[in-house]
């Protein structure tokens, strides 16, 4: 073999071998096999390798990986609870009540915010008693006996519509309300017969109330939530709100008669209470959509509600 000085020029190339400290960098000379063309010169080629690897790098450089794409990870976002979703659908039925009330200017008790799930009514006696003294325009309350009557009548035909529905559909969700003590029709109806005792016509339903039962009867095939809100708000109005008209209305127009639309066998704040809880107990399994048109319902029923205590005073 001839001497390596003999050889043609060669050609010397230092590859870099990334992320290797100088100190363990080593020179090896390579002489590329030249067995095809023995005319032609060995070319020497000379690498830089890592000492401590036993293989070296000839040729091309070695391929590091890229580093890891660091995604951002998303943030969880946790649906906001609606007032009073935590204790059941009554108490977000409260909720609606309060808001009205708010709009109107009438503050809402503190004891609203209470921890019982379903606190009784007795609170809400403040309030109806500013909404029974004033209507809408700010004027004065002053109930005639016509006026009452209209408004028995048209209450009447409301209570008669939600028993029977509850009392007649096969809807398995209705049967929980049944026979619940809040019943008011039969107390109505005695009531109506001393007004024509006394001589006081008794007209058929007005506009309002033929409305609401229509109203109610066709919500009763719909959806059953959505029923169910109307029919808890009918009696959580007549018991928180019915009690101080009768004494508004018979202070001034019955020489302090007693109603039987307003005599209850039995406490109706506890009866109210148990048509709450079960009313929750049914609204666990309700959707979030329905709770929302359920609470859409409710509104709607004091609207209606509003429109009958308004016969009282309208001439």
């Amino acid at each position: 073999m001839s001497s390596l000085s003999s050889l043609a020029p060669c050609k010397i190339t230092l590859w870099e071998h990334s992320r290797v400290h100088p100190s363990r960098l080593s020179l090896k000379l390579v002489i590329s096999s030249a067995s095809e063309n023995k005319n032609h010169s060995l070319p020497l080629k000379l690498c830089c390798c890592d000492s401590s690897d036993s293989t070296a790098v000839i040729g091309s450089t070695s391929n590091t990986s890229a580093p890891p794409v660091m995604r951002k990870k998303k943030r969880v976002r946790y649906r906001r609870e609606y007032p009073g979703e935590s204790k059941g659908i009554t108490e977000e039925m409260r909720f609606v009540a309060m808001r009205l009330r708010n709009l109107k200017g009438e503050k809402y008790p503190s004891s609203h915010n209470s921890n019982s799930d379903c606190e009784d009514s007795s609170n809400d006696d403040v309030e109806q008693e500013q909404e029974v003294k004033q209507d809408n325009d700010g004027e004065t309350w002053k109930p005639s006996t016509d006026g009452f009557v209209k408004y028995l009548v048209d209450s009447q035909l409301v209570f008669n519509t939600i028993e029977r529905i509850v009392d007649d559909s096969n809807d398995v969700a209705y049967a929980y309300f049944r026979k619940t003590g809040l019943e008011r029709s039969e107390g109505i109806s005695r009531d109506l017969e001393w007004f024509s005792e006394q001589g006081i016509i008794i007209p058929e339903p007005s506009t309002p109330g033929v409305s609401y039962a229509k109203y109610l009867e066709e919500l009763a095939e719909k959806s059953a939530p959505l029923f169910l809100s109307h029919f808890y708000n009918i009696y959580f109005s007549h018991v928180a709100g019915g009690q101080v008209i009768e004494r508004q209305v018979s202070e001034k127009i019955l020489d302090g008669r007693k109603l039987e639309v307003y005599r209850w066998e039995g406490d109706p704040e506890e009866m109210l209470k148990d048509v709450c809880e079960k009313l929750n107990m049914l609204g666990e399994h309700w959707t979030r959509d329905e709770k929302n048109k359920s609470l859409k319902e409710a509104a709607k029923s004091f609207k209606f509600l509003g429109q009958i205590v308004r016969l009282i005073i309208l001439l």
